[in-house]
This record gives C-alpha cells, sequence and structure tokens, in this order.
C-alpha cells in the first residue's frame, strides 16, 4: 500500500498513525496537493490527501475511509469495544476532526488577499474552532483524553489537530487557554509512533 500526502495535513498525519498502530506495513510518498499537482493528479485525478493506493492499485480519497480499510486488513479497530466508550470515542474523535477542519479553513482564509477576505466567515470558523478546543481540553481535563498506554482514535485526533493547530496558527491557539489539551497532544507527541510520523513540509 501506498498513502500519499504531505505530514503537515493533519489528515495525512492521522492516517499514518493509526495505520502505523494497527500493525500495517504501507510506503508514504510526500507529494504536496499543490506544489505537486501533476505528480499528486496521476495518483489520483481528484487530488486529494490523503491517498491511499490499495494492493490492488485502487485509489482511496478521504482519511476516514483510509482508516476504515486500514481497519478491514489489521481485522481490528482501536475503537473501545464497550458501547458507551465507544460512543465517547466517536464523539470526541469528531470534535478532534472539526478542530482540525477548522484549523484548516482558517489557514486557508488567510492565504486569501485582504480584500476577498470576509470578516464574519472568518469569525465562524474560529469560534468554531475555539469551541472544539474547549470541548477537546474540557475532556483531557477528566483523562478521557490520554497517552495510552493504549492510543484510542480520539486520543490520535485531539493530539494531532492541536499539534497542526500549534504548527500552522499558533497564535489562534495559545496554550495558556488549553492547558490540557497541550499537555495530552505533547505526551502523544513523545511517543515512538508520533516521532515515527513528525509534521513535516518537506
Amino acid at each position: 500500500m501506498l498513502l500519499v500526502g504531505m505530514l503537515d495535513s493533519p489528515y495525512v498525519r492521522r492516517a499514518a498513525v493509526t495505520g502505523t498502530l494497527l500493525g500495517l506495513e504501507f510506503e508514504h510518498r510526500s507529494v504536496s496537493v499543490f506544489r505537486h499537482m501533476d505528480e499528486f493528479r496521476a495518483i489520483n485525478p481528484l487530488i486529494k490527501a490523503p491517498t491511499l493506493v490499495a494492493d490492488d492499485g485502487t485509489a482511496i480519497s478521504e482519511s476516514l475511509l483510509i482508516i476504515q480499510h486500514f481497519e478491514d486488513i489489521a481485522g481490528r479497530s482501536l475503537r473501545p469495544v464497550d458501547h458507551g466508550a465507544r460512543t465517547r470515542d466517536l464523539a470526541l474523535t469528531g470534535i478532534g476532526i472539526i478542530a482540525a477542519d477548522k484549523a484548516v479553513a482558517i489557514e486557508y482564509e488567510r492565504k486569501r488577499p485582504e480584500a476577498q477576505r470576509y470578516a464574519p466567515w472568518q469569525e465562524r470558523i474560529v469560534a468554531q474552532l475555539h469551541t472544539a478546543l474547549d470541548l477537546l481540553d474540557a475532556a483531557a481535563g477528566r483523562s478521557e483524553l490520554t497517552a495510552g498506554p493504549e492510543l484510542l482514535p480520539c486520543d490520535i485526533a485531539a493530539a494531532i489537530a492541536w499539534g497542526f493547530c500549534r504548527f500552522v496558527i499558533p497564535d489562534f491557539a495559545p496554550t495558556v487557554r488549553w492547558p490540557a489539551l497541550a499537555a495530552q497532544a505533547q505526551a502523544c507527541e513523545a511517543l515512538d509512533v508520533f516521532k515515527a510520523w513528525p509534521i513535516d513540509r518537506q
């Protein structure tokens, strides 16, 4: 299998960390959807990161579906078996993904010329990001988000979203405002599996 995309993408990184934790072997190719459009188009005409090229050559888009494919191959999931714990994990994973989504949206808005920016939209996505971070920080404070010993999808999603925020839009995510989340993410980043897939723009 081949995972394609830059590790400065929270979606690529979450798929890579999850696949590794599931014990799968796959190649990673760092290809930018901006700087290497022609190369990426040859792999996936949608130019969508991450893209997973399965063993039979099928290109799978969207990180959630790539992770589902990983789970299918591994024959297991990182999610808890207990119904209540599984539901909480799904809820918190969703919040982590939303935090990453809004951080990406803020970064894209900042790339627009000033005359093309719409202040009410900017305010909305910043508020959504901060609400998501509030919820993740509260969960980390209740130890519903941890750094293991067995990482859950929600732990991975939260830590990667926070890492992306600090990497790309640190002014919008001061550590002092969300200390519990920052500590949980820092503990995850110290793990070998996170070190194996560092945020990188190369």
